[in-house]
């Protein structure tokens, strides 16, 4: 599909049921499809996939990585550096989403990251977010958008029904002992595991910061698994002090190393949706 030359327009908002809330408060995840129609996701596909190549530095053979680096390759908040990108993470028709499945009246970005699994990919082990961001609110999101279609095959996200709840608050970061640890944890709760089997260019699952997440690799022999995500929280949350090496690289990284106690809005988090 040829691409249109003009920038699409996401201002406008799409509609989230009370169903779909519902199912978001309850699970901790929901898909949400149609976001973007054919010809935006088309526009922006090329727009992020020259982005995340000109700012990609993984330069290692695929068996030279760690489990972590065969999971996928990650290049970080694009929309700091190119002002198309930014068109997409700062969207008001994706914050007005996170706000409506959080049931604030606000939300700033934390970063975007593009996540492109690789045809032979490994898997994304067993992981919290939010064990990650320094943040003293809950009502954080993260919105996971293919920029194809994908199949189960692909490496498609995958959720423990429930696991955002306080009491699974775990610590530790993505690595095999997480994959071990959490899979431990579902196994023991009775927790439901689910994942889309198909999802198309344009839709986007939304998951809590607390939710259990994790996905299989990328079994087919030459489909990339294009996927970019856009984090969300709160608008008023404050910066809580850092309780990892992690929490202290996001800290001076994301928050711009405001005080611990302030509310975290620095220069590269904008308030991208607030109700009137």
């Amino acid at each position: 599909m040829k691409t249109t030359l003009t920038p699409p327009d996401l201002s406008g908002f799409k509609n989230v049921s009370e169903q779909q809330v519902a199912s978001f408060r309850k699970d901790g995840h929901v898909l949400i499809p149609g976001i973007l129609s054919r010809e935006e996701i088309a526009y922006y596909r090329d727009v992020i996939n020259n982005a995340t190549a000109a700012n990609n530095t993984e330069t290692r053979k695929l068996e030279d990585r760690d489990t972590y680096g065969k999971a996928f390759l990650q290049v970080m908040n694009l929309w700091e550096v190119d002002p198309a990108v930014a068109d997409f993470t700062l969207a008001r028709r994706f914050g007005k989403i996170a706000a409506d499945l959080l049931g604030v009246d606000g939300v700033r970005i934390y970063h975007d990251q593009a996540l492109y699994k690789e045809p032979g990919g490994g898997h994304t082990p067993w992981h919290q977010d939010q064990y990650y961001w320094p943040l003293d609110t809950p009502d954080t999101v993260t919105m996971w958008m293919p920029l194809v279609d994908i199949t189960e095959d692909m490496g498609m996200l995958t959720f423990a029904s429930g696991s955002h709840k306080a009491e699974f608050e775990g610590d530790i970061a993505i690595s095999d002992e997480s994959e071990e640890m959490f899979q431990q944890l579902v196994r023991d709760k009775g927790l439901e595991v689910t994942r889309a089997k198909t999802m198309n260019a344009g839709d986007a699952t939304w998951h809590y910061g607390w939710t259990f997440h994790a996905a299989p690799g990328n079994h087919t022999p030459d489909k990339m698994r294009e996927v970019m995500t856009v984090i969300f929280f709160a608008d008023g949350a404050k910066i809580t002090e850092p309780r990892n090496q992690y929490q202290r690289a996001d800290l001076e990284r994301w928050l711009c190393n405001l005080p611990v106690g302030s509310e975290a809005a620095s220069d590269l988090n904008p308030l991208v949706y607030q109700r009137q």
